[in-house]
């Protein structure tokens, strides 16, 4: 069996190649890759070809059926990411030395989080953004449970989600504290009842939509009492099907009346 041609050290050429590599994996292939690295398909498709040279070993299919990796291309694939995230740490742990804050910084945060009054984070980058000007900020709007993945394979440094069951490996501290209420639109039959008391039986004949995202076992009691007929990945879908007037759904922002009780 051939072996890797990898050399005993790694240079600038041997990185940039795992940077393509990197880039064409999580864009999905070539053409998407263009935009990303800002390079042509014809010079991806060379610094592919180089590094399946390099590594003897055929990284990924590419094709008619579309782009896939082989099983080694995504063992290369997951090593990569922890050498460049090791090289992003260095630099960082570098600049920190420094008295001058410099580098990306890689933020997830949880949709629709801005209006919220209790927010702190604009305020926080704000400060960040007076102290260090040369930092560069990049904000990914993620699920939670993206978020969370980014921040164990270290795409991302700090990332801000609902409160659910910790994971091993992060490091959680609180933020503030939301109250949710269940809301209905203008044009559903329950908002002229908004003001009587309803009992959760007479709620649960309504179709309601709920998040799709992991929730805490106090949530997922309430939402036990609704009939759910729809879900949606964050605050604002259901804020869409809310407002169509045919559903009902917890939401922490008040657009519209309350017809029931919260948590």
């Amino acid at each position: 069996m051939a072996r890797t041609r990898l050399p005993l050290q790694l240079g600038d050429t041997h990185i940039r190649l795992l940077r393509i590599f990197k880039a064409v994996v999580e864009s999905g292939g070539y053409a998407s890759a263009e935009v990303e690295l800002n390079i042509s398909r014809p010079a991806i498709s060379l610094a592919m070809t180089e590094l399946e040279s390099l590594l003897n070993m055929r990284l990924c299919h590419r094709g008619r059926g579309g782009f896939s990796l082989t099983e080694q291309g995504e063992s290369v694939y997951q090593s990569s990411l922890s050498l460049l995230t090791s090289l992003q740490n260095f630099r960082s742990q570098m600049n920190a030395i420094n008295t001058e804050l410099v580098g990306d910084f890689n933020i997830g945060i949880t949709d629709n989080m801005v209006s919220n009054p209790q927010m702190r984070i604009t305020r926080a980058l704000a400060a960040l953004k007076k102290q260090a000007p040369e930092v560069v900020i990049n904000i990914t709007m993620s699920p939670p449970n993206e978020i969370e993945k980014s921040l164990l394979d270290g795409h991302l440094h700090i990332g801000v989600v609902p409160e659910l069951r910790p994971i091993t490996g992060l490091s959680y501290f609180a933020l503030y504290k939301e109250k949710s209420r269940l809301y209905c639109s203008q044009q559903h039959v329950l908002f002229h009842c908004a003001q009587q008391a309803i009992p959760p039986s007479a709620i649960k004949q309504y179709d309601a939509v709920v998040p799709s995202y992991p929730q805490q076992a106090e949530i997922k009691r309430q939402q036990k009492q609704l009939k759910d007929s729809a879900t949606s990945t964050d605050r604002e879908g259901i804020a869409f099907l809310v407002l169509t007037g045919h559903y009902v759904g917890f939401f922490t922002h008040p657009f519209c009346s309350k017809v029931g009780g919260g948590r």
